[in-house]
């Protein structure tokens, strides 16, 4: 298999941050809406209630599974025809677990107003079936990732989410009454796109890799070909499907047991993980559901803030996470010592956990400086004064920064541990995290009584606090049998630092000049201090951004000449 995991995984990386600013500007400008035109308890209902329901089946569906799957690189028994039978199963397991939890939301939590009843139960029974449904296209969306299709991927994904989003809007300005039932009815079209546009692309794309491979016997040289066929038949020889049939369970010849019995437990050491993280992510919405701590309007607006907040880790730190577990996940073998593996494999590794933390870091630190000044700003210019009324939603805001700080080295050193984790030791660390769990809600519950909203946020501190400490301990004592401590280059530097502690009172004094007189100056003196802190920053790591500049240039340059020697 020729294909460059590290490029595919930072091109997956960039995509996927393209794709997320996408997603989320489409949702911001209908949480907009919403709360301008609707009213915030609808909005708590759908993005509150709603989607928990939709993110717990999707979690706890497929989370372990797709990441055990990730790992079988290594595990040299694992067949793809096990490999497609057990991403099936995610299909059982959401009906399974859609039963007890659609009981839960329709029963025991909260109940919303009479006015909005028939049309939450529409809500409910629309997401879990969408999950259902939805999950029946994770054998075509696995291999996708797996082979490197990152464009495709990209392309599908921004396609349903701009079909789903534009089914709600027409549903909702013909009537404001159905907002609820538009949600729902945009969840199921965008589950079916989901599965019609995966399929499709296999549909078209495996004859043509049929014939592409019929061609290559022929004049024996990719290259000649390229020009008719593209790069994305290339180094396919591996590629198990002739037939997108072949994606069903069962279809593929398999010689072997029908489930692998060392993925198993691997699938089964991430769920019970799976479980706690999930707690732990979502578990500020769960005690909002649980207990009547807030009102579906405070709920709103706790929520608008978060994910306000949440920019930075939706667009930049997720996909980084994500992209990182994979490179990890194919570049180190779970059940051997590093010492024992590839010494440029793990010396890459360690480069690349040092650079991305360094990086992640330091934009946490920016959002943190910033956020002190200019959210108030930001929250005004969204929604609007009626929204800002009272100061709750700055406060918000300005706390939940410090949550960033917090989020971006905790995502990159748990995707390390887990990337590398023996079964045992996720088992191991699956205690640790019955105990963050546990005392996650327990602050949360507490904290949310003595200061309200900011008592999740400080709640979540708390929590991210502790599993970073658990990450580092694992990461130090995993490398030190090489020799090695990847985490002594994470940190930002000195200058940088600086410049962040000099514009940060810059911007503060600029909130106090101009806070009621002029936005667009105050908007300005950021934008330039965000500038020159981002400048402070590059010229500190030049030699990082070199290094990875002439990479790439040395590798488009190889590809071209590579192409032209073939040509002639």
């Amino acid at each position: 298999m020729g294909r460059n995991v590290l490029a595919s995984s930072l091109q997956n990386a960039s995509f996927s941050i393209i794709f997320q600013i996408i997603c989320r500007c489409i949702t911001f400008a209908i949480n907009a809406f919403i709360v301008r035109n609707v009213g915030r308890e609808v909005l708590g209902i759908t993005n509150v209630r709603l989607l928990l329901l939709e993110s717990t089946l999707l979690f706890l569906s497929k989370e372990a599974i797709i990441r055990s799957a990730l790992s079988s690189r290594h595990n040299k028994q694992c067949s793809w025809a096990q490999l497609v039978n057990q991403l099936w199963i995610t299909v059982p397991v959401c009906f399974t677990l859609a039963i007890p939890c659609l009981y839960i939301w329709l029963n025991w939590l909260s109940a919303v107003d009479a006015v909005y009843a028939e049309q939450y139960r529409f809500g409910c029974f629309a997401i879990a079936f969408s999950c259902i449904i939805e999950m029946t296209a994770e054998t075509p969306i696995f291999v996708g990732q797996v082979f490197c299709f990152v464009k495709p991927k990209v392309i599908l994904d921004t396609g349903h989410i701009f079909i789903r989003s534009f089914i709600f809007i027409l549903i909702v300005l013909m009537n404001k009454d159905i907002t609820i039932y538009a949600f729902g009815i945009a969840q199921l079209t965008s589950a079916c796109t989901i599965i019609i546009g995966n399929y499709a692309f296999y549909y078209f794309y495996i004859p043509k890799l049929l014939k592409y491979r019929k061609d290559l016997k022929k004049v024996d040289d990719k290259y000649v070909l390229r020009e008719q066929y593209g790069q994305h038949f290339e180094n396919m020889d591996d590629f198990p499907f002739v037939s997108i049939k072949q994606m069903l369970p069962g279809v593929l010849p398999n010689p072997n047991s029908i489930f692998n019995s060392d993925l198993q437990t691997l699938v089964l050491s991430f769920a019970k993980q799976g479980i706690l993280k999930q707690v732990l992510t979502e578990g500020e919405k769960y005690v909002m559901s649980v207990s009547p701590v807030l009102t579906f309007s405070e709920q709103a607006t706790y929520d608008v803030v978060n994910n306000m907040g949440s920019l930075a880790a939706r667009f930049i730190f997720r996909p980084i996470e994500d992209s990182s577990y994979f490179y990890f996940t194919q570049t180190i073998a779970r059940d051997t010592t590093l010492a024992e593996q590839k010494r440029e494999m793990v010396q890459e590794a360690a480069d690349v956990l040092a650079y991305v933390m360094k990086t992640v870091t330091s934009i946490g630190l920016l959002a943190f400086v910033f956020a002190q000044s200019y959210a108030g700003t930001v929250l005004l210019l969204y929604g609007g004064a009626d929204f800002v009324e009272g100061g709750l939603p700055e406060l918000l805001l300005r706390w939940h920064s410090l949550a960033i700080v917090l989020l971006a080295p905790n995502g990159i050193t748990e995707g390390y541990m887990f990337a590398t984790n023996t079964s045992k030791q996720i088992d191991t660390y699956n205690y640790y995290m019955a105990f963050f769990s546990v005392t996650f809600l327990l602050l949360s519950y507490q904290l949310t009584n003595w200061f309200g909203p900011v008592g999740f946020i400080l709640a979540n501190c708390c929590n991210m606090s502790f599993r970073i400490s658990y990450s580092v301990f694992y990461i130090n004592k995993h490398f030190r049998s090489i020799g090695m401590n990847p985490l002594q280059k994470s940190l930002p530097g000195p200058m940088y630092l600086g410049v962040l502690i000099i514009c940060g009172i810059a911007c503060k004094v600029s909130e106090a000049y101009f806070s009621g007189r002029s936005i667009i100056c105050h908007l300005l003196i950021g934008a330039l201090c965000t500038g020159l802190s981002v400048g402070t920053w590059s010229f500190e790591n030049r030699e990082l951004l070199r290094t990875g500049l002439a990479r790439y240039r040395t590798r488009k340059q190889s590809l071209a000449d590579t192409s032209d020697m073939h040509e002639h």
